[in-house]
């Protein structure tokens, strides 16, 4: 992790000083790194991985034999 750290010279007041800070953390490019892992998902099991494929599996085998028996039309992945 890269800190960033400013030290007050002189008669630097306090505004100016603040400003440099945030000058300096928005360069070293800590905030998007640490926003991009706060909402990032666990990874998935593989059991879960597989219920979901099995999942899809079973209803794309429902689907073709709807369209097969012309219960339903062409099937279309926009759904607006």
């Amino acid at each position: 992790m890269i800190n960033a750290e400013v030290v007050k010279s002189g008669n630097e007041n306090n505004v100016n000083l603040i400003r440099r800070f945030t000058k300096r953390v928005q360069g070293s490019g800590v905030l998007p790194r640490v926003r991009s892992k706060r909402y990032a998902a666990r990874k998935q099991s593989e059991y879960v991985k597989q219920k979901k494929t099995l999942k899809v599996l079973k209803r794309r085998q429902e689907v073709a034999e709807l369209l097969k028996m012309g219960k339903m039309t062409e099937f279309s992945k926009s759904r607006k």
